[in-house]
């Protein structure tokens, strides 16, 4: 049992392996898996989610920055780290030092990285990136042959791979994505010589297989969940993580007497009240205040008043034998109920991404990997355990 902090994250790291190995079927297994764990895997912790990922059969890493490309790089991560987000020429250092891929879009880089590769006398792999209708990131359609063959010029470089990415995968509605893949097709056949392309995301995985091309780049569904409830559950995917905490105190109100900040809930009969050790600062957003629930003995307890920085409170007064240090799920399944991250961004308004990246580093994560404990990372400690 976690005795750590009342609060943390049970990252299940054979359900990140499984549904890698699910991805990879999806796509006939012709194409090469890019597991993205930018954003420390989308808050489920980057360096446990990478390894996950390759021993599942992950052959490519990616990521939005440099930084978070030699994160993996110093713990000892040794797949190619595709960094997808902008790098600026002062950084080139930093890309090569650490033997990652970034993503070209001006020449100020690729002279930058040219000129480092020439004093060390090696080759940088790169990828160059193609808007065919973000308008986000990326070179305009009718640029971007001229450039990869600027880039071809340069002895230090090696364009490996083209990519774009997709605007309206998730949803219903495909026309404008098969738009964006016959502009990406078009694009690529003027740089024959670069031998990867990859548009598929997991929306596009899940409801659109035949644009997988040579490799694919999964995220969410890397971690059990679907990009949007507009996308096939073509596959089955397993949940990795759960946010769980402890009930702190148990407290009996009277009517007429209020919750938290604000006085914005006032019981109306007699009822318990429990104390929850998680607060927006954690991640539990502020705007789910009064709304939702989390689990507790199996039943759904009704969060009460506002959520406070690193605390707030629900009410338990339906469940019977509620005790101090009780489990609540924030986030997950106990007994025959369950709250998922879907549920919980559908309240607030927003997306499961959002939910996940939200959960803070000072929320303990806690990796499983056959129902065990295989390793623990906290603010001040970074923990793995030997297998038994």
């Amino acid at each position: 049992m976690w005795q750590g902090r009342s609060l943390w994250a049970e990252i299940d790291l054979d359900a990140i392996a499984c549904n890698a190995r699910e991805l990879k079927k999806r796509t006939g297994g012709n194409s090469r898996l890019l597991a993205v764990v930018k954003a420390n895997a989308y808050g489920h912790g980057a360096v446990m989610a990478a390894r996950a990922a390759a021993e599942a059969g992950a052959e490519y890493l990616g990521v939005a920055c440099a930084d978070e490309g030699a994160e993996l790089r110093l713990a000892g991560v040794s797949l190619p780290i595709l960094v997808m987000g902008y790098v600026a020429p002062w950084e080139a250092d930093k890309v090569v030092t650490h033997g990652l891929t970034p993503t070209l879009t001006t020449r100020q880089l690729a002279l930058a990285l040219a000129a480092l590769a020439a004093q060390r006398k090696l080759v940088v792999p790169v990828h160059i990136k193609v808007d065919t209708g973000m308008n986000r990131f990326g070179l305009a359609p009718r640029d971007t042959a001229f450039f990869a063959q600027f880039v071809r010029t340069l002895p230090g470089l090696k364009a490996e791979g083209v990519y774009t990415h997709f605007a309206v995968a998730d949803e219903a509605d495909k026309t404008f994505t098969r738009e964006q893949f016959r502009t990406f097709i078009d694009t690529a056949e003027g740089m024959p010589w670069i031998p990867c392309r990859h548009v598929a995301n997991s929306a596009t995985i899940l409801d659109m297989p035949e644009m997988c091309l040579e490799m694919v780049r999964p995220g969410i569904s890397l971690y059990g969940a679907y990009p949007s409830r507009q996308v096939q559950r073509s596959i089955k995917l397993k949940p990795a993580l759960s946010l769980k905490s402890r009930v702190a105190r148990l407290h009996d109100l009277t009517p007429g007497e209020s919750v938290s900040y604000g006085r914005t809930w006032v019981a109306d009969k007699p009822t318990r009240v429990a104390l929850v050790p998680c607060g927006y600062a954690d991640g539990m957003l502020r705007c789910l205040s009064n709304k939702g629930s989390v689990l507790v003995r199996g039943q759904r307890a009704p969060i009460r008043g506002r959520i406070c920085m690193d605390q707030f409170m629900v009410d338990v007064g339906h469940i019977p034998r509620v005790r101090a240090d009780d489990e609540v799920v924030l986030i997950g399944r106990q007994q025959d109920e369950e709250i998922t991250a879907e549920e919980v961004a559908g309240l607030a308004g927003t997306i499961s991404y959002e939910i996940f990246c939200g959960i803070s580093p000072r929320v303990p994560r806690v990796y499983l990997k056959g129902g065990e404990v295989v390793a623990v990372e906290t603010l001040v400690e970074k923990v793995e355990y030997s297998a038994s």
